[in-house]
């Protein structure tokens, strides 16, 4: 007798509130470490006022998740420490740069 055959659940598409959400997150693991927020800042040329103005923007936030795509050792530490999957970021800076409207 073979086990019954389940059909893959597709996991819903992510949200822009989902992508706001695990961008934010970013921001503040890249804050709480000041090598990751010292080289956040020097590779995207914000200074600290610039970061706290702009935190919650979704230019500030797709930077983030830019960032993070950018490194692949920040990135694969980041989705790892908050249970992500790695390939689940780029649709979310799609989401936040308005790149996923495109796709559809």
């Amino acid at each position: 007798m073979q086990p019954p055959r389940f059909k893959p659940v597709k996991a819903p598409p992510a949200t822009l509130a989902d992508a706001e959400s695990v961008a934010a997150t970013a921001l503040a693991f890249i804050a709480e470490d000041e090598r990751r927020l010292l080289r956040f800042l020097s590779e995207t040329g914000l200074s600290p006022g610039d970061l706290r103005a702009g935190a919650g923007s979704r230019a500030m936030l797709a930077a983030v998740l830019e960032h993070l795509l950018g490194d692949e050792t920040l990135l694969l530490t980041f989705t790892a420490n908050h249970s992500l999957r790695p390939d689940a970021i780029a649709p979310l800076h799609g989401l936040l740069t308005g790149a996923g409207d495109q796709a559809r």
